[in-house]
């Protein structure tokens, strides 16, 4: 294993651009976690990304650190990474997460960051660098990932209105704002356990290609699980409310209970793949969340439409924030 020769204020700086991207990534995915209780009336949007925030933080205490694992060690070759790869990569995703969050698009925080990374690490050593089984892996959860959230989500919507089938609208109303309390904070539990590990998961590849860690270390050293989570937090509590718009009210409209069906099938979804070491997408997830129960109303409940645009945006992530990564390499390459 080589050990990168890397002066203290690179380090340092390329960690806190990590930070910010954590930061970024919350903010930018605040909306992932509390459009639904938003939209259908339940909180109001600053006690909402309060209670998401602190359940991001506390995902620390619930999941084991698989997916910076997989993020660190299992996508692109340990012996390639340097200072450039990690800068391209960051910078990579950094501007798509601006891009997309200027014109309200919910596209993913966690692929552009993976975009970056492949783009970097092709742009220095071809595609012999990518690790095939991870990548292959995360490609897989791009497409299962808001399938098993629009499955689970309208299951819980079918067996939801099997169990209250003799109830009155506002009895079930009364009920579903209160289980949507729960709901909501399963899933901003699952965000956090997901998408801060991802960060982890660079600053620990960074930190094990300049000899400050070990590739055998099944853990990243804790002052980096404890930034990243506080990161990530801090991000959600400042909240993205241009995107807030586009999930809780633009794709299906949504009541307490089909708030409460999306975020329970969405947060299933996220605790599975967090479990497996998977870095899924929150917005991929959440979406087919949403589109589960609009469509287990009735397909025409669905504005496809809407929904066919954040697909779009979903395919270019990767393209896209990989060729800004590869452009953004070369540019390290001269400057640091």
């Amino acid at each position: 294993m080589h050990t990168l020769q890397l002066s203290i204020y690179v380090l340092v700086l390329l960690i806190g651009i990590a930070l910010i991207f954590d930061f970024m990534n919350g903010f930018h995915d605040a909306a992932n976690a509390i459009a639904t209780v938003v939209s259908t009336g339940v909180l109001k949007p600053q006690t909402a990304v309060a209670m998401a925030a602190f359940f991001n933080v506390a995902a620390f205490f619930f999941f084991p650190s698989k997916v910076a694992a997989m993020v660190g060690k299992g996508m692109v070759d340990p012996l390639i990474i340097d200072q450039y790869i990690i800068f391209g990569a960051l910078v990579g995703a950094v501007f798509w997460n601006v891009l997309t969050w200027y014109f309200g698009i919910p596209s993913s925080s966690s692929h552009a960051l993976i975009g970056g990374l492949v783009g970097a690490a092709v742009a220095k050593a071809g595609v012999g660098a990518l690790v095939a089984k991870g990548l292959w892996m995360t490609v897989l959860f791009i497409v299962l990932s808001p399938l098993l959230g629009f499955v689970f989500g309208s299951l819980m919507m079918l067996l939801v209105s099997w169990l209250f089938v003799g109830s009155t609208p506002k009895k079930v109303d009364k009920w579903f704002r209160r289980f949507q309390l729960g709901s909501a904070a399963m899933y901003s539990l699952g965000h956090g356990g997901n998408d801060a590990q991802k960060t982890m998961g660079i600053i620990w590849m960074l930190l094990i290609a300049a000899g400050y860690s070990q590739a055998s270390d099944a853990n990243p050293p804790l002052w980096v699980a404890l930034s990243c989570y506080a990161a990530i937090g801090f991000g959600t509590l400042f909240g993205g409310w241009r995107i807030v718009k586009t999930m809780g009210q633009k794709i299906t409209k949504l009541k307490p209970v089909g708030g409460f069906c999306a975020e329970t099938g969405g947060a299933i979804t996220l605790f599975l793949a967090t479990t497996l070491g998977v870095p899924v997408s929150t917005t991929h997830t959440i979406t087919g969340a949403i589109v589960g129960v609009g469509a287990a109303h009735r397909v025409s409940a669905v504005r496809w439409g809407v929904a066919g645009n954040i697909v779009w945006a979903w395919i270019f992530t990767i393209p896209a924030s990989a060729f800004v990564a590869a452009i953004a390499w070369w540019i390290g390459k001269q400057i640091m």
